[in-house]
């Protein structure tokens, strides 16, 4: 078809009228807009009442709604300031552009959620003369912001679940991201046994399995009872709680075919009969709509999450089912992550306990006292070790990290340096050699096959020794990468001790150790913290001012400085070593200077009975130990040189030392029968418990213990 050609001088095609019908033309559009526009479209005169409306939505009859106010119609949440906006609009501020409220429509149930966009209808003046009214379009977005919300919830659920590595923390997250967004309530109920990380029961979950509330969620607006709580109410706010499920409900049957499930709730609801508590509750919370879901991985079950809708909440629907089947795999996820950690835990706290000491021990000249503050720290130790001259060591250490590696590689340590306690040895020189077990450990763990788990692994451990001696009243401490101890007097002021701190165990700094020595008067009172005791703000400063207060049990003064802490979880946990000094009284003391003479054993060995009869000693003992010093002191005699010291001390065990200048120590021989000699160090071994030797600056000391009988002391 040929184009119409234009007569010169006009801009009206042929064939075309010269003049087109406005009125006509404006009649169509309108016709056509309110007939077929995807919104809806709704003509409202100055005083905001209807007067003209297309088909907003199927089924409703927009007719009834002419003539009314369009806040009336629309039953808005905010009518007020709705009327405000679009009297603005009317008073020629500009239009109003997808502004999101909420309504209620009398043909459609629940509230919805509406776009409205709002323009001014000019008059014949223009934009500056009085308005004819306001064309307004309304757009039902309720279930795109409904999928939005589903959307939100699940993103909540990946952001908020998985990020810890306990239950009840998991189990909270969860309940979290779900309330108030996409539930009025949750509740979140994981098998008992679960909790303490145990192994997940097979599906499906054997009747009477006792399932614990481990976190439950809840808006402002639902009343205090949850479902599931049965009576007393106000108990729901808390978790702890222990139910079995009702059988013949949704609760048990979700945990026996593993499916969720959408239940209406209401007074027709078919299961009062087998949980009339969990009914009652239900109507108390204004729940009317339930969906359950119970928490499974790989076939086992974890708990069961309980989720409502309350009051004017929209019911769920299958697309809420979808997303909470979606949102508990997630947290069956977390939850068992969170419990395997926790049997590993477990494990690592009762290998942690056992290797620690189980009971205070007591020790000659010193008092001590710990507190254990539980956590996730597998690896800190302390300890306590009688050592020869009623000298006491006294260890802090820890190997930082979780889980029962951490508490094998303590024990492992541990172990060590209570070997290389017997040994008599220097504090410095302690833990050279343990760091020196260290280096070997380390290199064991790297030569592990690269499959291996622990293959790359590092290392880390730090530790504390110091050793107490009542006689000189020294204590003398080294440090291997560890906080050295806090000392108070007697007098509550504290005592400075600058200890030198060496290269961590498993470090590869070879620095080497350096101790030091304080004097400290009887009554002093040490605390041997682990580095998180001694983290934060003035820490040390309120521990020593803790130390001070007088009157207090050791015992006391640690649940002083527990108390004093600052207030958070400290989930590493911590160790905290209490210990006052003391002295030995001088009547279970003997001291002798003896000659270096051929005649010095047969006068020690009358010094010795006439003490040990002083004390009350019976006969076997006596003549045992006459045996002990008689070849101690031959052998300093023989071998040694000046000064020749002999000392008693009675405690729990009876003591015998002989000092005397020379360095050099004698050694256990084995004799044959046609020796003459050698049979001394094997004949004091055998009646002794313990012996050994220790080296000082001015010589050397042999020392037997020798266990009394009962009633002995």
């Amino acid at each position: 078809m040929a184009d119409a050609e234009t007569p010169a001088g006009t801009g009206t095609p042929r064939g075309v009228p010269d003049q087109l019908d406005e009125a006509l033309l404006d009649e169509a559009l309108l016709a056509t807009l309110f007939t077929q526009s995807a919104v809806g479209l709704v003509v409202l005169d100055p005083q905001l009442r209807l007067v003209r409306a297309n088909s907003l939505f199927d089924g409703v009859d927009t007719g009834q709604y002419i003539g009314r106010r369009f806040t009336e119609a629309f039953r808005l949440e905010d009518p007020d300031g709705s009327e405000q906006l679009m009297k603005r609009v009317l008073a020629g501020e500009g239009p109003v552009r997808d502004r999101l409220v909420r309504g209620r429509l009398r043909e459609i149930p629940g509230d919805r959620e509406f776009l409205v966009s709002s323009y001014r209808l000019d008059g014949p003046g223009g934009p500056g003369a009085p308005a004819r009214g306001l064309l307004t379009a309304v757009v039902d977005v309720t279930e795109r912001q409904r999928a939005r919300g589903r959307e939100a919830a699940l993103a909540a659920v990946r952001e908020a679940v998985g990020g810890s590595l306990d239950v009840a923390t998991t189990c909270r997250a969860f309940a979290d991201a779900l309330v108030p967004g996409f539930a009025d309530l949750a509740v979140v109920e994981v098998v008992d046994d679960v909790l303490r990380g145990a192994d997940p029961p097979v599906g499906p979950l054997p009747p009477g399995t006792p399932l614990r509330r481990a976190a439950s969620g809840r808006c402002d607006a639902v009343r205090d009872t949850a479902p599931g709580e049965g009576e007393g109410g106000n108990r729901a706010r808390s978790a702890g709680v222990t139910r079995h499920l009702p059988a013949r409900t949704p609760y048990a049957l979700a945990t026996t075919d593993l499916r969720a499930r959408l239940v209406p709730l209401g007074p027709g609801t078919p299961w009062p009969a087998t949980d009339p508590d969990g009914v009652r509750a239900v109507a108390e919370t204004g729940a009317h709509s339930l969906v359950v879901v119970p928490l499974t991985l790989r076939g086992a079950v974890l708990g069961l999450v309980s989720l409502y809708r309350c009051g004017a909440s929209e019911p769920f629907d299958d697309d809420d089912l979808s997303l909470a089947v979606s949102a508990a795999t997630r947290a069956s996820l977390g939850i068992d992550n969170a419990r395997r950690y926790e049997r590993e835990h477990v494990i690592a706290s009762t290998v942690q306990r056992r290797l620690l000491p189980q009971a205070e021990r007591q020790q000659a000249a010193v008092d001590t006292a710990h507190v254990l503050l539980p956590g996730r720290d597998s690896g800190c130790w302390f300890d306590t070790i009688a050592l020869s001259g009623a000298r006491t060591a006294l260890v802090m250490g820890g190997v930082p990290g979780e889980g029962l590696q951490s508490a094998i590689a303590m024990g492992q340590l541990r172990t060590v340096i209570q070997a290389l306690a017997s040994l008599d040895l220097e504090p410095e020189e302690v833990l050279a050699r343990l760091k020196d077990t260290a280096d070997r450990l380390a290199h064991e763990r790297a030569s592990l096959p690269p499959a291996d788990a622990l293959h790359g692994e590092p290392l880390s451990a730090g530790c504390v020794y110091g050793v107490y001696d009542p006689f000189t009243r020294t204590c003398t401490v080294a440090r291997a990468g560890y906080p050295a101890p806090l000392i108070v007097g007697p007098d509550g002021r504290a005592v400075a001790l600058d200890v030198p701190e060496g290269p961590g165990l498993f470090s590869t700094d070879s620095a080497l150790f350096a101790p030091a020595t304080v004097t400290l008067e009887v009554g002093s009172l040490l605390a041997f913290c682990t580095a998180d005791l001694l983290s934060g703000d003035h820490a040390a400063e309120r521990i020593t001012e803790t130390l001070a207060r007088p009157g207090r049990s050791l015992q006391q003064l640690g649940d002083d400085i527990v108390y004093a802490l600052p207030d958070d979880p400290r989930s590493a946990g911590a160790v905290l070593l209490l210990a006052r000094t003391g002295t030995v009284s001088d009547h279970l003391v003997a001291t002798w200077d003896l000659a270096q003479d051929r005649t010095t054993p047969a006068a020690a060995r009358e010094l010795v009975r006439d003490r040990l009869q002083g004390w009350g000693l019976d006969e076997d003992t006596v003549e045992a130990t006459e045996l002990i010093v008689s070849e101690l002191v031959t052998n300093a005699v023989l071998y040694g040189t000046p000064p020749l010291r002999l000392r008693l001390l009675l405690d729990s065990t009876l003591t015998c030392e002989v000092h005397d200048g020379s360095a050099a120590s004698p050694h256990l021989r084995h004799a044959r029968t046609v020796d003459e000699g050698g049979r001394g160090l094997f004949i004091v071994s055998r009646l002794a418990s313990h012996w050994g030797a220790r080296h000082g600056p001015d010589g050397k000391v042999l020392w037997t213990e020798q266990e009394l009988p009962s009633g002995g002391s």
